[in-house]
This record gives C-alpha cells, sequence and structure tokens, in this order.
C-alpha cells in the first residue's frame, strides 16, 4: 500500500486540552500522524481560551455550545458552507470525524458533496448515556441517527472486538478494529511517589485503591462505592483508602457516601502518572465504556486492575494473571475480584508485575500505522458510498450552515 504523505482532515467537538478519552485518543493519532509526514488539517470548536482569529488553513474553529449534563464539553456548530469553501479550495485527501454531533454531521454532508471520502470514528456510547441522564425515550432515535450516520461513511473504526460485535448486531456496517495504546515511559511504576502516599494518610504497607474518571452517572459508580466498602470489611487491620482522581456532577454525593476518601480532582499529565503509580488497586466498574484508556494507563503504571470483562479488560486482561475481570451481568463476582487481590499479598505482587510487563508493549506506534493504512485504504477506494435512510433524529436541516 502506498506510504505516501496525506492530506487528511480531521473533525472533532472535543480536542486537548479536554479531559476525555476522545480528545486523548486523538492528540496521540494527529502526533503520530504528523511524525510520519502527513498533513493534518483540524475542524473543531474554538475553546474558551482561544482568541475568535486563531483559525488558519490548518484550523478552522467554529462555535462550541455546552453540552447538557457534560459540564466543560461542548459539541460544535454546523459549519458545512464554511467546510465546502475551505475544501473547494484546498481539496483533502481523506476526511476522519470522531464525533457525530452538529459540526461533524456538517463534515459529513460536505464531503459528500465533493467526493472525500470519509472514515467516522465511534469513540462514545451515546446511545447508551440517554438511560443514565432521564432521556430514554430518545435511545432509539439516537440509535437510528448513529447507525446512518456511521453507514454513510467508508467504514467506521471501533476500539475493540466487544464493542463491534454490539454494533454489528445494531445494523453497523463496515466496521474496522482500532484499539488505544498507552503512553508508557509516562504511566510508569518509577513514578511511585512516597510523599504523595504519606499525605495520603497511608504509609508503605498500605493499600490505596484508586479510581480515575469522570464522575458522572454513567461510570457505574455505585458499584465503587460497594465495592470499596466490602473491601474495607475484608481488610483485617490493612489501612486502605480510596482515592478518586477526576471531577463530575456526582463528585459532592460521592463525597457524602465516602467521606473518608480523598477526591484529588483532576490532574494532567505527569501529576496524573504520579497519582496513578502511588496506588495499589485499580476499580474501573464503568459498563459503557468504548475503550477504556485509563485500564490501560493504571495496567502500565503497575496496578492491580478490576474491570469487566469487555471494551479494553477483555482485550488486554488475563484474569488473575495480569488484572481481575468480573462477569458484565453479575455484580457480585466484580467485588470478588477486588477481593481476590486483597487476599493474598503475593497475589497482587504479580498481577501488579505482569500488568506493567503487558502494558509496556502496547505503545501508540502500532495505533498510529493502523490507522494511517486505514486512511490510504479509504483514499484509494474511488467508490464513496452512498448515504442510507434519512437520521430519524431532526438534527439535519436545510437550513444548516
Amino acid at each position: 500500500m502506498s506510504t505516501s504523505p496525506l492530506f487528511i482532515a480531521l473533525v472533532s467537538e472535543t480536542y486537548s486540552p479536554e479531559i476525555n478519552g476522545v480528545a486523548n485518543t486523538l492528540g496521540h493519532l494527529v502526533k503520530g500522524l504528523r511524525a510520519r509526514g502527513h498533513r493534518l488539517q483540524l475542524i473543531r470548536p474554538r475553546q474558551h481560551h482561544e482568541a475568535p482569529a486563531a483559525s488558519d488553513d490548518d484550523l478552522l474553529l467554529t462555535r462550541g455550545w455546552p453540552l447538557p449534563g457534560y459540564r466543560g464539553l461542548q459539541w460544535g456548530q454546523s459549519a458545512r458552507h464554511k467546510l465546502l469553501r475551505l475544501w473547494q479550495r484546498h481539496r483533502p485527501d481523506v476526511l476522519y470525524i470522531a464525533t457525530e454531533g452538529p459540526l461533524g454531521l456538517s463534515a459529513l454532508r460536505a464531503a459528500r458533496r465533493l467526493q472525500i471520502p470519509v472514515i467516522s470514528g465511534f469513540h462514545t456510547n451515546f446511545q447508551q448515556y440517554t438511560g443514565h441522564y432521564g432521556i430514554t425515550l430518545l435511545t432509539r432515535l439516537l440509535t437510528n441517527y448513529l447507525r446512518w450516520f456511521h453507514n454513510a461513511s467508508r467504514m467506521t473504526l471501533v476500539p475493540s472486538l466487544s464493542q463491534r460485535c454490539e454494533l454489528q448486531r445494531r445494523g453497523f456496517e463496515r466496521l474496522e478494529l482500532l484499539a488505544r495504546g498507552v503512553d508508557a515511559a509516562l504511566f510508569n511504576p518509577a513514578r511511585r511517589s512516597e510523599e504523595l502516599r504519606r499525605s495520603w494518610g497511608l504509609g508503605e504497607q498500605d493499600i490505596a485503591v484508586l479510581h480515575v474518571g469522570r464522575l458522572a452517572a454513567e461510570k457505574n459508580l455505585e458499584l465503587l462505592v460497594t465495592t470499596f466498602q466490602a473491601l474495607q470489611r475484608q481488610s483485617a487491620g490493612k489501612r486502605l483508602r480510596l482515592v478518586v482522581v477526576g471531577d463530575g456532577p456526582l463528585r459532592e454525593g460521592l463525597h457524602k457516601r465516602l467521606p473518608d476518601a480523598l477526591f484529588c480532582g483532576i490532574q494532567r499529565g505527569e501529576a496524573l502518572a504520579q497519582h496513578y503509580a502511588s496506588g495499589d488497586i485499580f476499580l474501573f466498574p464503568s459498563l459503557s465504556e468504548t475503550f477504556g484508556n485509563v485500564l490501560l494507563e493504571a495496567m502500565a503504571s503497575g496496578l492491580g486492575v478490576v474491570a469487566f470483562d469487555q471494551a479494553a479488560a477483555a482485550q488486554h486482561v488475563e484474569d488473575g494473571h495480569n488484572g481481575m475481570l468480573a462477569s458484565a451481568d453479575d455484580e457480585r463476582t466484580f467485588i470478588d475480584a477486588a477481593s481476590w487481590l486483597l487476599e493474598n499479598g503475593e497475589n497482587l505482587r504479580r498481577v501488579r508485575l505482569n500488568a506493567r510487563q503487558h502494558a509496556a508493549r502496547q505503545g501508540w506506534s502500532s495505533i498510529v500505522e493502523q490507522f494511517e493504512q486505514h486512511l490510504h485504504t479509504a483514499r484509494l477506494d474511488s467508490c464513496v458510498p452512498k448515504a442510507g435512510r434519512k437520521p430519524t433524529l431532526a438534527i439535519e436541516s436545510k437550513r444548516a450552515n
């Protein structure tokens, strides 16, 4: 396959320094593609710190609107006419759309008008989130819209085998796997800090139980509470402390339920890596992830991870060897898995060592290379798929910009 440099347009309604899995993944992909000699044009909403005049030929900033229920995140305003003018002047070889909001939809429509091949990415289970926010009636409409959106692209990249099976069952077509990597130099057991642990009130033999992520309804945090409480009853004299890294609408409620837990807020870069490495057990109770980057970050940091047997955990965790897996239909198995790690110090030591060894081999370079190959495939395929049925969700309008 050709390895000639590509001109790639990338559309996303979230991007660094926003903190979420989509922004993290796109940051690594963009950095890797530029290092391989490709030209990247980024189309995204303007962030709060950016001036209106920041756009150029390789950066188009649109207006952003707050995303309901997700403080700090936004979706982008439709920009079809701007994109048509931009791409008529400088036509990209291929377009990657990472999000399916108004900005992503306008990019899809403009690209189809100009016959630019499109790859889409399925990064977030928004159709599952609706139930957690009291809008279950929208679930079917949103699923129909997402299926139409992704089936209108040349291919859709999904991060896990379980996600691909689920989407195939729902009628999504042309699905290809693009997993995630981890920066094993940043997330490293060598960053363990006894000083930080002392600030947590923990000595060398004490156990820090860590959770990293957005504190929101879709993250299944009630299980985090019940699991930690079960570990406390089992601790038999060992000092345990729950350390929560992240923020979100459930923070205040969790603090009331777990008054002795430490809530460290959002951490970035080396500070985040130090928090990971200073922990011992990592609880990841979410059932809504398409992948779950934090799981690989925890494994790279040498933690004993406990997660459900899906998404990233299904691909990277070998039960009892480099982590612990629970059955997605039985929350009791999650508590039992965490308890097994605490029963015997040798169990936890061995699992942590194996987790680090496995994650250290999951770098981003091979992921970027796979992504590059998908982009070349889309460019070489001159047959742009025709759109399926019109989306049921009334987001597409003839008057959209």
